[in-house]
Parts: C-alpha cells; sequence; structure tokens
C-alpha cells in the first residue's frame, strides 16, 4: 500500500482534526517499531483524529454563561424600572424612589418645539415633579438665550405658580425670555461671566422693497385691510403702523417688567431701570438684584436641600423623556407653526 492508498482510506471532513502518525507503507498498518522507522519505510500522513469535543463543550460553556448573566442583567434593569415606578402620568419620566431633587435644563430658544425650553415641555415635567412625593424640588439648568414673548410668559407663570422650592442655576447666558422664566424661581444662581438679564422686547421687520427693485420684482398684494400686508417685507412700514407696534412691543415689555418685579420682590423702578436691553455679568446681577448668588450646581443643590429640609445634600434626578434624538428631530421637521405677527414682523424676548 502507498501512501496514495493510505489517504485515500482516510475520510476528509472539516469535522476532524488532523492528526499525523506513522505508517508502514508496506502493509498499511501502524509502524510501531523503531527499526520499521529505521529501514525508511514509513511514512507520515494524516489520519483521521477523534472528534475534539473539549472545545466545543467549553464555546457552549461560554455562550451559556453570556445568556445567563444577560438574562440577570435585563432582569436586574426590569427590577430597577419597576422599583422605581415609572409614572403613568408622566411616561419616560421615572418616580424617585427616595427623597430627591428634579433637574430640568432649559437649554435652548424658547419656543414651542416640545422641548423643557417649551411651555408644553416644561408643564410635563413640572407636573411629574408635583406628582412625585419623593420630589422635593426643582433645580432649573438654564442656559439659553431668551426666544419667543409667549412662550416665556407662559413658562414663567408656570414656574411661578409651581408649589414646591424652584432654584435657577445659570450657565454661559440666561437671558431676556429665559430670565423671565427664571425671575420666578426662590433663587437664582449664576457663575461671574454668566450674561444674564437683557430684560426687553424686540420686533424685527424686514424691508427687501429696495432689494425687489434692483432684482425687478413687482409683489402686488391683495389685501383686506390697508395694513394687513405690514411686515410683509415688500414695502416700509407707515408711520401709523410703526407707532402701531411701538405700542404693541410697549405693552409687552411692560408686562416683562412686571413680572421680574414680582418674581424678584423688587419695584417696578428698579426693573425700569435696568430694563435697557443689555444684559448683565453675574457680578453685576448679584448687585444689582436680578441674581442671589455666584454659585454653580453644587450650590444650588445645596440651597435647595436645605430648603426642603435636608441636612445634606439630596440625589438628583434629571428629567428627560425616553424619545430618540431622531424622533425628536421627526416630530420637530413634522410641525408647522402660526405667528400671531404678520410675516417678516417677529416678537421676542
Amino acid at each position: 500500500m502507498n501512501e496514495e492508498d493510505i489517504r485515500a482510506e482516510m475520510p476528509a471532513s472539516d469535522e476532524y482534526e488532523r492528526a499525523y502518525a506513522a505508517r508502514d507503507l508496506r502493509t498499511g498498518a501502524p509502524a510501531t517499531s523503531a527499526a520499521a522507522r529505521a529501514e525508511g519505510g514509513v511514512a507520515y500522513v494524516e489520519v483521521p483524529a477523534r472528534k475534539n469535543h473539549t472545545v466545543a463543550i467549553a464555546v457552549v460553556v461560554c455562550v451559556l454563561a453570556v445568556f445567563a448573566i444577560g438574562a440577570v442583567s435585563c432582569s436586574a434593569t426590569v427590577s430597577h424600572l419597576t422599583d422605581s415606578a415609572l409614572s403613568a402620568d408622566a411616561p419616560g419620566i421615572a418616580r424617585a424612589s427616595v427623597p430627591s431633587v428634579a433637574v430640568i435644563d432649559i437649554d435652548s430658544v424658547i419656543g414651542y418645539d416640545g422641548s423643557a425650553s417649551s411651555p408644553d415641555g416644561l408643564r410635563y415635567r413640572l407636573d411629574a415633579a408635583e406628582a412625585d412625593d419623593m420630589v422635593k424640588g426643582v433645580i432649573l439648568r438654564v442656559n439659553s438665550g431668551g426666544g419667543t414673548a409667549t412662550a416665556g410668559e407662559e413658562m414663567a407663570k408656570m414656574v411661578a405658580d409651581f408649589p414646591k422650592p424652584v432654584v435657577v442655576v445659570s450657565a454661559a447666558t440666561n437671558a431676556s425670555a429665559a430670565y423671565e422664566i427664571s425671575s420666578q424661581a426662590d433663587y437664582i444662581f449664576c457663575a461671574k461671566t454668566t450674561s444674564i438679564g437683557a430684560i426687553g422686547v424686540l420686533l424685527q421687520v424686514t424691508d427687501l422693497s429696495g432689494l425687489y427693485e434692483k432684482l425687478g420684482i413687482d409683489v402686488d398684494s391683495i389685501v383686506s385691510a390697508e395694513s394687513k400686508d405690514a411686515g410683509a417685507g415688500n414695502r416700509p412700514l407707515t408711520d401709523e403702523e410703526r407707532a402701531w407696534y411701538q405700542k404693541m412691543v410697549d405693552e409687552i415689555d411692560a408686562d416683562f417688567i412686571q413680572t421680574v418685579a414680582d418674581g424678584r420682590s423688587m419695584t417696578l423702578g428698579e426693573v425700569k431701570a435696568l430694563a435697557n436691553g443689555l444684559p448683565c455679568t453675574g457680578v453685576q446681577a448679584v448687585e444689582n438684584g436680578l441674581a442671589d448668588e455666584i454659585g454653580y450646581f453644587d450650590e444650588a443643590l445645596a440651597h435647595i436641600s436645605e430648603m426642603a429640609g435636608a441636612d445634606r445634600p439630596l440625589p438628583t434626578i434629571t428629567y428627560e423623556t425616553s424619545s430618540s434624538s431622531l424622533d425628536a428631530l421627526l416630530d420637530l421637521l413634522s410641525k408647522t407653526e402660526t405667528s400671531g405677527v404678520q410675516p417678516g414682523a417677529m416678537l421676542a424676548q
């Protein structure tokens, strides 16, 4: 029997590990003697070895261990969620299991996008905090330069009416409508370099008629009243229209000033003196009464915990919903808003 014959008789399968054994080329039998090897009649060829179950068993054990760990982890997660008792009234916001402080981030333009920087989003979170007996107060982390006047008005009232302590900690910016909201809190912290205040109202009307003329564009407006296209951008405002808009701005500004005066326990005269539309530094705000203290999140947490009667800082729970960023983006893109002001005119704080 030659080497090829011996190889042909052996199964070739990936299920077998190959081992090398000595075979006598003359008989095909295993070469067992040193003499046979010495005579040169021995060839080392692949022969099927017994299936190696050790590695397979080890792999199966490892896989089962991974699944077991995963099952335990999932069980622990479900247990944690059950213990935290997700509120049926506020899906995605977990109830606190121990006395805690809820943290709400107002960190974008004040408007109507459904986030915590909007009336609907803030109300949703404040309602959850009010309903949770374990939540002893709320910290508003504010980093916003303002936004829509009406949204700021609504949100300021929500904070003013909230029955539990509210403390604001200001980041880089806490201005205009964001400050109107903050002014209703029980206490305001800010950094030395925070841009804070900027009490005032802005309404912008863009006149594009000069550009249209250069481009040869004619706009023919069909209106139900003479001033219906005021602020549409195709012509300048008349004196009467400008006066009308100025009256609107003054009225909203007066309400803004009154809100701040009520929230900060200041006189109307004191707030009016600061209502020049310009922001202050944190240091200036503490000096003029728009803020209470230079401090950061730790100081805010210590203060509100003390207000709640705790002898040490309470744990915090951050109020965020469980929707994904993609869902939020798609929801935002699907919304259309109609302003109460004519196109080209925008009331902002």
